[in-house]
């Protein structure tokens, strides 16, 4: 990868981090409010719980855009961490952020899947 390329994506992961950072500091959706009617407060709790989620998501994807950076400094950015093959630039232009490979993530999201429907039978099956 050619120093501009770098150079392009570190200021495109910056951005990224910056305002990541900033939507993570803006907490206010999920405080409890509490109402006399008790449709508003499903309601509220419905919004909060959405907000939380976000709140868990965009978090994931501070440290994954924290991660890169680091992978940047060390020299290891573009390099697909399982495999060690170099990662496309198709890809890295999608998805800057990224540790893995197209063939190494949908690996592992359908070794995610297969855990998780494993998990689900076993919670019915304990019921």
């Amino acid at each position: 990868m050619t120093k501009t390329e770098l150079n392009k994506y570190r200021s495109i992961l910056e951005e990224k981090q910056a305002e990541l950072e900033q939507v993570i500091r803006n907490r206010e959706a999920i405080t409890i409010e509490k109402s006399p009617d008790a449709l508003d407060e499903v309601q509220h709790a419905a919004e909060r719980e959405l907000a939380i989620r976000n709140l868990d998501r965009e978090s994931n994807l501070l440290r994954n855009v924290r991660a890169a950076l680091r992978r940047m400094d060390d020299g290891s950015y573009g390099v697909c961490l399982h495999c060690e093959e170099d990662i496309s630039p198709k890809r890295l232009n999608a998805v800057p952020w990224t540790p893995y490979c197209i063939q190494c993530q949908e690996q592992a999201d359908r070794n995610r899947e297969e855990l998780n429907d494993s998990l689900d039978d076993l919670l019915v099956n304990a019921a």
